[in-house]
């Protein structure tokens, strides 16, 4: 028999328990800007300060405009609880048509690239919403499918832009493209009901629709606005490189997932996605890129220490309370 004094231990338990938990909540929410800094601090030791060099700051920046816009439609698909890998591949098509276009009218390249990644992005969209297939099963096919059709338009020769493309490659511009995308896209998901459905989907998709959330009409627009992101970030590529090879976008899906779960990014999404996840992730990725090289690193040994790196953060930021990881 349950008397009134166990009645009150048990409750007692129960609240230091939720006070536990909200402390530890709330501790996990720093700790990608405490790795951040840590990364930081451990490569400005390593290296004698010369990673924070203005010259070495800048070539960090330069390297990052285009992974950064194109985390912004990832955020977006991962906080549904979903993955998209045709990033990459969807980004050398779509620098292709720019390249190509380009040679007719700047404007018209621009929106042929973007129109690429929402058709790309529309496909994906079909076969996960429509046909019910798992988003990582449909996206490394379309992956594989892209990276054929790049393969393909450059096989004889890559496939060149017109000469006043590069011009377009200076920073001011470049930064400030970025942090237009960076900006719209935290505005649109913090105050509209969007970015709470996304989260809403991503903790629970079943709950989400019985909630009134139109789930599978908000994974298309998701889909093809993330492609329309991508297609820009295509743009922004083609003003740095100014060609397209059969390697274009190579490794970026790897390169986003690492940057995603470095800013504490869960691959599950839901409630504990934070648009922080892509500015600080990208941050550290590139960081702990540009150390690695300066410290002398071999390719495969950069690699190693990625992947143990990407691993570690998964097992940290994933919410393992949920029956269902990826959608």
């Amino acid at each position: 028999m349950t008397t009134s004094n166990d009645t009150a231990l048990d409750a007692g338990a129960q609240g230091t328990r939720e006070r536990k938990e909200a402390l530890m909540s709330r501790l996990r929410s720093f700790l990608p800007l405490i790795g951040f800094v840590v990364i930081l601090g451990f490569f400005a030791v390593a290296t004698h300060g010369s990673i924070l060099t203005p010259k070495n700051i800048t070539l960090i920046l330069s390297g990052g405009y285009m992974l950064m816009i194109a985390a912004c439609g990832v955020w977006l698909i991962m906080t549904m609880g979903c993955l998209d890998f045709s990033q990459g591949s969807m980004l050398g098509v779509a620098c292709a048509v720019f390249c190509a276009l380009s040679q007719v009218n700047l404007v018209l390249a621009i929106l042929g690239s973007v129109a690429t990644g929402a058709l790309v992005g529309a496909v994906n969209a079909y076969f996960h919403v429509r046909r019910q297939i798992l988003s990582f099963v449909v996206t490394l096919c379309m992956m594989f499918l892209l990276r054929g059709i790049c393969a393909f338009i450059t096989t004889e020769s890559p496939v060149y832009a017109a000469s006043y493309v590069t011009t377009f490659n200076n920073m001011p511009l470049l930064m400030g493209m970025t942090v237009t995308i960076l900006v719209i896209t935290y505005l649109v998901t913090r105050f509209t009901a969007l970015g709470h459905n996304l989260k809403a989907i991503g903790a629970n998709e079943k709950a989400a629709r019985f909630a009134g959330i139109r789930v599978q009409r908000t994974k298309v627009i998701i889909y093809v606005v993330a492609g329309c992101i991508t297609g820009f970030a295509a743009f922004v590529n083609a003003i740095k490189v100014g060609s397209v090879t059969s390697t274009a976008g190579n490794m970026l899906e790897t390169q986003l997932l690492i940057a995603m779960v470095l800013g504490g990014m869960p691959i599950n999404g839901g409630a504990r996605a934070r648009f922080s996840n892509v500015v600080i992730g990208v941050l550290s990725y590139l960081v702990l890129q540009k150390g690695l090289v300066m410290m002398g690193f071999a390719t495969e040994i950069q690699q190693l220490i990625l992947g143990v790196v990407f691993v570690a953060m998964v097992a940290l930021f994933s919410d393992r309370s949920l029956g269902q990881v990826i959608k």
